[in-house]
């Protein structure tokens, strides 16, 4: 048997506004409510199942693989939305993007403080250069 990632819970102070706004910009279908959780099914199969946290919420980071035209839509709606963003995941280059391995890629937190990410090639994958490499 291959082994998969199902699911993982994010936790959230308001779990069915955190997953909705991440199904809307990534270009999702709506959440799916299942007992507690509003499940963000992703095209792999794999569900961000957003969760009510009373306590403190940790940062956590999530990042997904699109497709060129898709990074564009995505961060269309990011800056539309007016989230700071960074192209780096330590948040020290403001309003830009990376070129890692060729691709493109950039992170933003969510309301929760999750450190978000789109990034169109795989770290490590291709081109090699100044700011490429598995940097994350």
């Amino acid at each position: 048997m291959a082994i998969q990632l199902n699911h993982t819970i994010v936790a959230a102070r308001d779990p069915e506004s955190s997953a909705r706004l991440l199904s809307q910009l990534l270009g999702l279908a709506e959440p799916v409510r299942y007992g507690p959780f509003f499940g963000v099914v992703l095209d792999n199969g794999v569900t961000l199942d957003y969760m009510e946290s009373a306590e403190p919420i940790t940062s956590q980071h999530y990042a997904f693989i699109v497709e060129e035209s898709e990074f564009d839509e995505i961060f269309e709606r990011i800056r539309d939305r007016g989230f700071e963003y960074w192209a780096d995941p330590g948040h020290r280059q403001a309003g830009t993007i990376n070129h890692r391995d060729g691709g493109r890629g950039v992170y933003w937190k969510d309301p929760d403080g999750h450190n978000l990410e789109i990034l169109t090639r795989e770290y490590g994958s291709g081109a090699k250069g100044p700011g490429s490499g598995p940097q994350r």
